[in-house]
């Protein structure tokens, strides 16, 4: 190995670890401070002990950074799972185990509430939220059609992704977990997804 390579390979772990120690400060920012106001470049370059141009070079804005704390907050919350949950052969399988994916994820971090409460305040956190939001609809409107494309007409398809659209959400999920365990709530929300699906299939179908 050349000196050159060497010198470059150290410099990408170096680069990386600096990458992790921002994307840390900025969660545990998320998770601790007060207001969502002084979540800046500037306060995540001095949690992380870095200059707030190393951060600007790696994320790129405060929106950057938010997407990169974003997926990281996913992958420790255990969406990844998402993608293999839906090669399960069986959708309605698919389904049950989808809303306990996202049960787990809702209960699992304090920063995830913290960025919903962030919504109504901050536009740049609103819009990141919402196009998260928006892959999970995806994801239930893929898993509907697998269900009901021969059974169902598109509006009532629609329908019933929209209901359990809202039935995961961390509003829902929120809501629900003032005085229930998150198992108590994983089923009832399993059970009112289940129903949503009904008027789409046949009678002997239903569960």
């Amino acid at each position: 190995m050349s000196t050159r390579r060497y010198v470059s390979s150290v410099r990408t772990v170096a680069a990386a670890a600096k990458r992790d120690r921002v994307i840390e400060a900025a969660a545990r920012s998320l998770r601790e401070n007060a207001s969502i106001a002084s979540f800046s470049l500037d306060a995540v370059a001095k949690a992380a002990g870095v200059t707030r141009l190393t951060v600007y070079h790696q994320f790129g804005s405060r929106r950057g950074l938010l997407e990169a704390v974003f997926d990281d907050i996913a992958r420790q919350g255990g969406l990844t799972e998402i993608a293999h949950t839906m090669e399960m052969p069986d959708p309605r399988a698919a389904l049950d185990r989808l809303v306990e994916i996202f049960c787990a994820f809702w209960n699992r971090d304090p920063a995830v509430g913290r960025l919903h409460e962030a919504m109504a305040t901050d536009p740049e956190f609103a819009q990141a939220l919402l196009e998260r939001n928006e892959r999970r609809r995806q994801t239930f409107r893929v898993l509907v059609r697998r269900i009901a494309e021969k059974t169902a007409s598109p509006r009532a398809r629609r329908d019933a992704v929209d209901m359990i659209f809202a039935l995961t959400s961390f509003a829902m999920f929120a809501m629900l977990s003032q005085d229930r365990s998150v198992d108590e709530v994983c089923a009832l929300v399993k059970s009112a997804s289940r129903s949503a699906l009904d008027p789409l299939l046949p009678t002997r179908f239903r569960r």
